[in-house]
């Protein structure tokens, strides 16, 4: 059978171009569209904390930081890498800072500082492939099991909560149209409307309130259609690194979950070949390069996993294209002001969903991993997690000095410290990675 019929039968196709030029660079336009709602949520969530993150540089990252994860994959993979919203906790908890070298800073002033510690949260995930490499993967994986990193995932949804009810609450009706939408394409979609709900979470309330007078538009007539990307050069200090590097683990166990998806997906272990530890490569020296220069944390994207179940074309090729797209959609200040210009509300409704979704992530890895909370030490392990990432972010964190200079632990560093060490140390630890691979899947923060 030729692999275009093949095509229409709905088996798998390998290699696009046998389906001709014009259908590669509209799978690649799919792909695009179903990464594009959620990469540029992230910079428009985390504007609103106050710390001016750029869309037009966010998308050159998801781009070139996609090519690079396939170089360094050996072009076998076909992830896509977006924004990651696992370090959003990590955003608000820099934009709060108000202690040390923080005290008078701007919004503008903290950032280069949070995104220094993106560099380094993406430095370990480049620590953590070498050291696989080396021990492997069972060994290594073996200190985050799921007890220690299922309530992680959870507190970083619970912690941004207050968050999404301060953006709704500028518009509630606005907020919920935007829950509603999102609710109605993931439930009761079909095809590709299934695949972009937050896409359209955003795209129908924003047309709403356009049409309702809602919208300002000042900031979009002022710049250029065509422009350069607004680049922030990353700065070090213990404190953020502190803040940011501890996140490194959720982000860890939602790669280990999207490479597992797109393996059962492909009908390919990618985990072996061309191995975790390239996977984990690729993607920590994405985001430790896109957070040098202004860029989110980067991830692989479940949402384009299912743009590959949807398809059947398994081709990285097409998701080479996509990732050129994204660059050049990048080179427009117009499309970023557009962006920017929707209402807090509908960011709100997003967030809603999305940070409730975070936390039942993290719900879902406690379940599908089976952990045994008849086990005493299992229940301290997540009790301490959850009560002093929580408790410790109300508090402010801890701020201690080393050195002269002000440090501050944030409740979620603190938590993700507490949890490796006591996981470490109490005895009873039976978990082992890779006996269920669709379990060892279940920390994809990605696919909504």
């Amino acid at each position: 059978m030729s692999k275009n019929k093949k095509a229409a039968s709905g088996e798998p196709i390998y290699d696009a171009r046998t389906l001709g030029i014009p259908k590669m660079m509209l799978l690649g336009l799919q792909h695009m569209f179903a990464m594009f709602g959620a990469t540029v949520l992230v910079p428009i969530i985390v504007n609103s904390y106050g710390l001016p993150l750029s869309i037009q540089t966010t998308l050159l990252f998801a781009g070139l930081g996609t090519l690079l994860f396939h170089v360094c994959t050996k072009l076998k993979v076909p992830a896509f890498l977006g924004s990651s919203f696992a370090f959003l906790g990590g955003f608000g908890a820099v934009a709060a800072l108000d202690t040390g070298i923080y005290a008078d800073m701007t919004g503008a002033e903290k950032l280069p500082y949070a995104l220094g510690g993106i560099v380094v949260a993406g430095l370990l995930y480049v620590v953590l492939a070498l050291v696989i490499k080396v021990l492997g993967v069972r060994k290594v994986m073996r200190f985050l099991p799921p007890v220690v990193t299922g309530p992680i995932i959870i507190l970083i949804g619970l912690i941004l909560a207050p968050t999404a009810i301060t953006n709704a609450a500028t518009n509630w009706w606005l907020a919920a149209l935007a829950v509603a939408v999102i609710i109605c394409c993931n439930i009761f979609g079909r095809g590709m409307i299934k695949i972009i709900p937050i896409l359209l979470g955003v795209a129908i309330p924003y047309i709403t309130a356009l049409c309702l007078g809602l919208v300002e538009f000042g900031g979009v007539q002022s710049v250029n259609l065509v422009g350069l990307q607004d680049f922030a050069i990353a700065r070090f200090d213990l404190t953020a690194i502190l803040v940011m590097a501890p996140i490194a683990i959720a982000a860890i166990m939602e790669h280990v979950g999207d490479i597992s998806a797109i393996s059962a997906t492909c009908g390919k272990n990618f985990v072996e070949d061309p191995g975790l530890h390239r996977t984990l490569l690729g993607d920590g020296l994405a985001t430790s390069i896109a957070a040098l220069f202004g860029a989110p944390a980067n991830t692989t994207y479940g949402e384009n996993t299912g743009v590959l179940v949807l398809s059947r074309v398994y081709d990285p090729k097409v998701i080479r294209l996509a990732a050129v797209y994204a660059v050049v959609l990048s080179f427009s200040p117009k499309f970023a002001q557009v962006i920017l210009s929707i209402p807090s509300a509908i960011i709100g409704g997003v967030s809603f969903i999305l940070y409730g979704m975070i936390s039942a992530v993290g719900v879902r890895n406690i379940v599908e991993n089976r952990v045994d909370f008849t086990k005493s030490r299992n229940l301290i392990i997540a009790a301490i997690i959850l009560v002093s990432g929580l408790g410790f972010n109300n508090y402010g964190g801890l701020t201690f000095t080393i050195g002269g200079a002000h440090v501050t632990l944030t409740g979620l560093a603190i938590a993700a410290i507490l949890g490796i060490a006591l996981n470490a140390i109490l005895p009873g630890n039976d978990y082992q990675f890779g006996v269920d691979p669709s379990a060892d899947g279940a920390g994809n923060l990605g696919q909504y």
